[in-house]
Formats: C-alpha cells, structure tokens, sequence
C-alpha cells in the first residue's frame, strides 16, 4: 500500500470526477465540438479537482504528457519564471496539437508576473491553452479573469464522498462500520482528497477492518456518545452539568473547533426531525441508522428551541479568541442553549 490513495484513484476520464457535473458536462461539449478556449480558470476549495480535471482537459484537446507543463505558482511566481514563459510559449509541442500549461495556485504570482502573463493571455499562440487553478480567486486580477472561461468548483457532497471511499475500500478489501465512511466524509469538509488520504492514513496502520474509534483516534475527535450527552443535558437546562461535561471533554485535549463542529453536525439532524420526521430519509446519506435513532430520541417538543441551539453553536464557531480562552465561545453557547426559555 506504498501509493497513496487520491493518486492510486485519481481520476482519468471526465466521467470519473465527482461532484462537478456541470463544469464536466460544459468542457466535454467544448472538446467534442472542438470549441475549446486557450485559457481557463479553475477555482474553488481544495481537493475539488481542479488539477485533475485540468490533466484530463489537456488529454483530450490532444496534448500528451511531454507537451504538458505544470507550474506552482508558490514557487515560480517571480518575474524571471514569468518572462521565460513567456519566450517557452512561443515554442511548438512536440507531437501533440497543443501545449498545455497548467499554472497552480496562481492567486501566488506577483503583480509583475501577473502583467507578464497577461501579456501571453492577450495574443496567445495557436497552438497554447492556460489552465490556471486557484483556491483563492479573489486575489487574481480582473484582468487575467476576463481573459479566460472561469469554471466555479464545488465543495464535494457527503453522499458522493462516501460513495468514492465505498469503491476504493472495495478494491482495497477494507471493511468498514456503517457510519465510518460518512464520519470521515464529514471531517473532510467537501474535499475528496482529505477524504482520501484519512482512509490510506487509517489502512496503513495495517487494519482491514475499519471502526469508528480508529477514525476518531485518527483525527482526536470525541466519542458520539460524548456529543450525544452534552446536548441532551443542554436541552434538559442543566447549566452545571453541561459545563462539567464540556470540561470533562476537552481535558482530553480534544479541539473546541472540532467539538463544536460535531455539535452542530448532531444539532442540524435534530433540527430537521423537529421539523419533519421525514427528513430522516435524507439524513440516511450522512448518518448511519444508530445515530439516527439517539437524534429521535432528543428532539425538542418545539423546533424553535432546536433551531435556537443550531445558531448558537454556528455563533461560537464564528468567534475568534485568544488562546488562553479559546473554549470560551462553547461555553457561552452551551449556557443560552441550556436557559433558553
């Protein structure tokens, strides 16, 4: 198992990316039409598959892998790797019909290199195509922008997250406990590859059968029972009780972040049953049946007093403090959940 996973799964064809339907379905009709821009942009959170797909685009416009330049932009931002792309540029491929460049995190180059690679997007060669990739498009001038089909990358679903880590761990022969997938798939925050690479992280302890705790340990998350509990004392109005609790977790140098994360994770799917009692439906593709189960057994008489907590814990997750004090926000939230009237 040397060859981590979100390059052993990479995908190799268009029909292979998830979660991105829309932007795939646009770049096909432009190649299959032969319609294809000579610069893009690819933004979006990382580990959507920005670089992946520009790979495939460069593929299918014909450009093999020797006519295929990848550029960080972290690392070569100055003026000089800007001005010799310049002068590269102009060079024909060397089989293929075009010379692809797909510049990473480009948000990183310089004002002085952004003026040169505006240069080369204002009159480029036939035979060039720019894809450029950026996690941060806000710090990419409007110039270099309007001079390129810009394509918005979406944070991966849960559900196809889980149905990604369900394939590898079939070629993989893993086994797993219903909720670990989608726990993980959770932690991952829309990005396919951290998903990826906490389920290689976790195989490569040398464990075939997957549990929840491995996953937990793995990221020093609390156990469910834990989160379970401080809500349903927050909802009984139990003040001392819930801080002693809350004291009682975080002594375990668990993350008020990540603590905070999986309260409001467990508060949203209470939420939802509080309103309906159908959405259980819908929370099958994030929570396993177990857990669906303790969150009907903590649904407020009233929604309202859900959605109260919901916001709280949304609130104290927003809030920056020291680092002395940075359990504070929970506290303060878990004290107006607990005396809501």
């Amino acid at each position: 198992m040397s060859q981590v996973f979100y390059r052993k799964y990479r995908p190799q064809r268009f029909e292979d990316v998830v979660g991105q339907e829309n932007t795939i379905k646009i770049l096909k009709n432009a190649v299959s039409k032969k319609r294809v821009a000579h610069a893009y942009l690819f933004s979006g959170p990382r580990g959507t598959g920005k670089t992946t797909v520009a790979r495939i685009l460069a593929r299918e416009t014909g450009s093999y892998e020797e006519d295929v330049i990848e550029i960080d932009a972290a690392s070569s931002r100055g003026i000089d790797e800007a001005r010799a792309l310049r002068e590269a540029v102009r060079t024909v491929p060397l089989r293929s019909k075009y010379k692809t460049y797909i510049i990473d995190e480009v948000h990183m180059l310089t004002k002085e290199s952004f003026n040169a690679l505006l240069k080369t997007l204002e009159e480029p060669p036939e035979h060039a195509i720019f894809i450029l990739a950026t996690t941060e498009p806000a710090k990419v001038p409007d110039t270099i922008i309007s001079r390129t089909q810009h394509f918005q990358f979406n944070k991966v679903a849960i559900p196809d997250i889980v149905k990604e880590l369900e394939k590898i761990s079939l070629e993989e022969k893993l086994t797993t406990e219903d909720d670990v997938l989608k726990l993980i798939a959770f932690f991952a925050d829309g990005s396919l590859r951290d998903a990826e690479n906490i389920l290689f992280q976790i195989a490569s302890l040398g464990e075939k059968n997957i549990k929840e705790a491995d996953v937990r340990t793995l990221l020093g998350a609390p156990e469910e029972e834990s989160v379970e509990k401080i809500i349903k004392i927050a909802f009984e109005k139990n003040v001392e009780e819930v801080l002693k609790l809350l004291d009682k977790v975080l002594e375990e140098g668990i993350d008020p972040a990540l603590l905070g994360k999986l309260l409001l994770r467990s508060l949203r799917a209470i939420y939802f049953l509080a309103l309906d009692p159908k959405t259980e439906r819908m929370l099958e593709r994030e929570f396993s049946g177990d857990e669906i189960t303790e969150f009907k057994k903590m649904v407020p008489s009233e929604a309202g007093r859900a959605e109260h907590a919901l916001h709280q814990i949304m609130n104290s997750l927003d809030t920056h403090t020291d680092d002395y004090s940075t359990s504070l926000p929970l506290e303060l939230a878990l004290i107006k959940i607990a005396t809501y009237k």
